[in-house]
């Protein structure tokens, strides 16, 4: 048992580390190591995936707000869309076949992943325009950031208000109707539709993960999804995991969690395509 217990904290350790950095909770990374590796019950390791996405929005959000890295006003704005899109996406169940929003959110994600590629291309991270956009200026969205990689204070601006939060709805939609993650859109609207620096929408996702997390870990609790023998070891490496992840980021380029991002995107992105045709 003792043993057993090591081993999860080590795996959340590991867990919290990368989703930190990368803003996508533990979902990703866990439940494909706690069913093909550990042999979990999916039940189980589903259950311990929500607890991943508290423990490493908690871990990583305190470094966050204190090197004000994440955008508070923007997570705000886009958790309100993705709840309105979940409680849709509730209501929706038997009335839209999932296939085609694993086909459609499939082809978004790589579409996301295209446009990464563009900015590793182009070497063009932080959006500077002539006339800032109204929206944003209005809600006061733009913001900075102080960056240990390049040693100066960054400061960015955001656009396309409504088209972040059309993403981040239909997200909160295939949320509450296929029962998955959505750390991967979030990035996706911020960093793709609204022009957002990848450090400060990683750091942004990772807040807003664990708010829309929370509202659902009591339904899986009191379905005994959550098996505190496996939840409450991959908790604790998480949080460990996750506060050295948020440490790791400030010091590392945007262009290098770029390029550990992307092949992750093609990747989810690619099954969910598969997932709706198949």
């Amino acid at each position: 048992m003792i043993n057993y217990a090591l081993l999860m904290i080590a795996i959340g350790m590991f867990a919290g580390f990368a989703g930190a950095i990368l803003g996508l909770g533990g979902g990703i990374i866990l439940t494909p190591i706690l069913t093909l590796i550990m042999g979990v019950d999916i039940k189980y390791a589903i259950g311990a995936s929500i607890i991943a996405v508290i423990a490493t929005s908690s871990g990583a959000t305190i470094a966050y707000l204190r090197d004000k890295v994440l955008n508070l006003r923007v997570a705000m704005f886009l958790e309100i869309a993705t709840t309105l899109g979940a409680l849709s996406g509730a209501l929706l169940t038997g009335v839209i076949d999932p296939k085609y929003l694993y086909i459609l959110f499939g082809l978004l994600l790589l579409f996301s992943g295209y446009n990464m590629i563009r900015k590793l291309i182009s070497h063009q991270e932080v959006l500077h325009l002539a006339h800032p956009d109204k929206l944003s200026s209005k809600f006061k969205l733009d913001s900075s950031y102080f960056d240990n990689v390049e040693g100066k204070t960054i400061n960015y601006q955001v656009e396309h208000i409504p088209g972040g939060l059309a993403v981040m709805y239909g997200a909160g939609i295939a949320s509450g109707l296929l029962g998955i993650g959505s750390g991967a859109f979030k990035v996706m609207a911020m960093d793709t539709v609204m022009k957002m620096p990848l450090k400060p929408s990683t750091s942004t996702s990772n807040l807003m993960m664990g708010v829309t997390a929370a509202a659902s870990a009591t339904v899986y609790f009191f379905n005994g999804s959550i098996k505190p023998m496996i939840a409450v070891p991959l908790a604790l490496g998480i949080l460990v995991g996750a506060r050295g992840g948020s440490r790791i980021m400030r010091d590392m380029s945007a262009r290098t969690i770029r390029m550990i991002f992307v092949p992750i995107l093609f990747y989810i992105g690619i099954e969910m395509f598969l997932k709706g045709i198949r």
